[in-house]
């Protein structure tokens, strides 16, 4: 009977703190894994493991953060090494604020990349994201997109915060490069510009 009610409360203690991060979850695991139906498998996974696991849970610390921890490591564990090659980019060529720039006289002050992505996120900037390579389309969707903090991406993806802080660094790169003729038809930069 003790069992019961242990199993009963853990279940309860899960479903409240856990289940309400569940889409914030999948539209990550949609960004990372690229396709529905491995999306849903990476959400279920993160979740059967964090049930497992729950008793290791801190009770007062950050739920969302340590979700997706666990999402990230079985994706970095298990998607990323069946993929046959990652994705290269010579990003050296790429402006460092070129796309950014042409905003400045815009909005778009504090926090561009939410700012750009809360305004304008359409099949062109969703793909221009899923075309990033792997290491920086983790932590520009956890940034731009979930809005972590650099801190808190580093603890999510295992990863030194100057490693954060470089991967979106470039990331940025990436995207301002293959969001110029977007940005361009949309009417939010000039084209001679």
């Amino acid at each position: 009977m003790a069992d019961r009610k242990k199993y009963a409360q853990k279940r309860k203690e899960f479903e409240a703190e856990a289940l309400p991060h569940m889409d914030a979850l999948y539209r990550t695991a949609l960004r990372l894994a690229k396709n529905q139906n491995d999306a849903e498998d990476l959400v279920q996974e993160a979740y059967a493991k964090a049930y497992r696991f729950w008793d290791k849970f801190e009770s007062g610390s950050n739920c969302r953060a340590w979700l997706f921890k666990i999402m990230t490591n079985i994706f970095i564990n298990q998607y990323r090494s069946k993929s046959r090659s990652p994705l290269s980019a010579n990003i050296d060529d790429i402006d460092e604020n070129f796309l950014y720039g042409q905003l400045a006289g815009s909005e778009l002050t504090e926090n561009p990349e939410q700012a750009l992505f809360a305004k304008i996120f359409d099949d062109d900037v969703k793909k221009a994201i899923e075309n990033l390579p792997d290491d920086f389309r983790m932590v520009a969707v956890l940034s731009f997109l979930e809005g972590f903090s650099y801190q808190e991406i580093a603890d999510i993806a295992d990863l030194q915060l100057g490693t954060v802080k470089s991967r979106l660094h470039r990331g940025r790169k990436i995207l301002q490069k293959q969001l110029f003729d977007y940005a361009v038809k949309n009417g939010y930069i000039k084209e001679n510009a």
